[in-house]
């Protein structure tokens, strides 16, 4: 917490730590003048308006723990850098309109691009913003900008405006695509603007106030771990609120998908799908919910439905070289969930083992159970993961996950 007096009326205003996003000296160097760059509470309280907007300040004398604590390191992954006479720019901004609630367009105008005027040297502010205008633009524009760029050996950086879904579209566009010798990965900042936020939660990026602008400027890069799901000949990608499919890519002649968050079947797999429609999603996080009370208490009273199929998990055998799958004893499941990431949403801890950019697979299941039941054990979830605890739920480190469906409908192989 600092605090400090208003010009002109001599007021104390107090700005918190979960506000900062920055704090610059100015030169010459040595000089006591300090830029501090900071977030305040939006007045617009409409539903696509930012919850916050941007300020700066100037400051003389700061305190130095405060100095210590804002000041971005000198490994900082920030500023973006523009190659020797590069005239296509290199820092890229995608905003994502249809993620979460809709704010990642205000967000970008009240809170990026003033911090941006203030950061970026007049060169550097040659960015190219690009504003979705279908759920394809990410992967269109991975294929025909950023992997292109990448593949000349260009240093690129991408400003995220979107929920885990614009990540894991950039990633599998560069996975199905052809990568040169001279490719170099870009660099991926996440301002986490979608419903559940689960990678931006989990690397806590979402820790503060400033909707990941603090971890823009004073974070580093980190290689991002992922895993490859290979599907039954046939398989198909289901898009525009599961009313279209499209093929997905194939590897060795089986269709294939990469992620960086989570791979489920069952109960979670069916709320995220169900809950996928406008007029869930205008619920934010609480579409989650919502679905799952639906699919845990169905309207004609019975009970939920137990997913049919068979489950074999591959684990690291001790003294072993090698890695042994072992089918689990049951022929129906609730909740089948691999996991990368510690929380699902903010305060849903679906791993505590798991910790930030954490390249292990880690299992989270239980077999059929009433609604109250699989309610009890969800709730568990946002008491600090407290559910991996219940006898009744399996967790566990994995190397790999089969699922063979024996389910008759369609609508439980999502």
């Amino acid at each position: 917490m600092l605090s400090y007096l208003k010009p002109g009326d001599g007021s104390i205003t107090r700005l918190s730590g979960q506000d900062v996003i920055a704090v610059y000296s100015i030169p010459p160097q040595g000089s006591d003048d300090y830029s501090i760059l900071y977030v305040v509470k939006a007045p617009d309280s409409q539903q696509d308006a930012p919850p916050y907007i941007f300020k700066s300040s100037m400051g003389t004398k700061l305190p130095q723990a405060f100095i210590d604590d804002f000041q971005p390191p000198d490994n900082a992954s920030w500023p973006a850098r523009q190659s020797p006479g590069q005239t296509i720019p290199n820092l890229h901004i995608v905003v994502s309109i249809g993620s979460g609630t809709g704010q990642a367009l205000a967000v970008c105008q009240k809170m990026l691009k003033p911090m941006l005027k203030h950061v970026c040297s007049p060169s550097e502010e040659n960015y190219a913003l690009h504003v979705t205008t279908s759920e394809t633009t990410i992967t269109d524009l991975t294929q025909n900008t950023f992997l292109p760029q990448a593949n000349q050996g260009i240093a690129q950086t991408i400003i995220l405006l979107s929920g885990d879904g614009g990540i894991v579209d950039i990633i599998n566009a560069i996975l199905s695509s052809e990568r040169k010798p001279t490719y170099l990965k870009p660099t991926i900042a996440l301002l986490p603007l979608g419903t559940g936020n689960a990678l931006a939660n989990s690397a806590n990026i979402n820790n503060d106030n400033t909707m990941g602008l603090r971890t823009l400027l004073q974070g580093t890069s980190k290689d991002l771990p992922l895993f490859r799901v290979t599907f039954s000949p046939g398989t198909r990608l289901l898009t525009n609120h599961q009313q279209d499919s499209q093929p997905l890519h194939q590897e060795a002649s089986l269709p294939v998908t990469y992620g960086a968050v989570v791979c489920s079947w069952g109960l979670h797999a069916s709320l995220v799908a169900e809950s996928d429609t406008p007029s869930y999603r205008k619920f934010g996080a609480d579409r989650f919910q919502m679905a799952a009370k639906d699919l845990l208490s169905p309207p004609d009273g019975s009970a939920p439905h137990p997913y049919h199929g068979r489950l074999s998990v591959l684990r690291k055998t001790p003294d072993s070289t090698e890695d042994h799958w072992h089918e689990v004893d049951r022929d129906a499941h609730g909740y089948v969930l691999a996991t990368l990431v510690n929380q699902l949403e903010k305060g849903f801890t679906i791993s505590p083992l798991s910790t930030p950019l954490d390249p292990q697979l880690r299992l989270i299941h239980f077999g059929p159970l009433s609604g109250q039941a699989a309610m009890e054990i969800m709730t568990q979830a946002y008491q600090g993961g407290q559910h991996v605890h219940d006898d009744r739920v399996g967790y566990e480190a994995i190397e790999g996950l089969r699922v063979t469906f024996t389910e008759a409908e369609a609508r439980f192989r999502k």
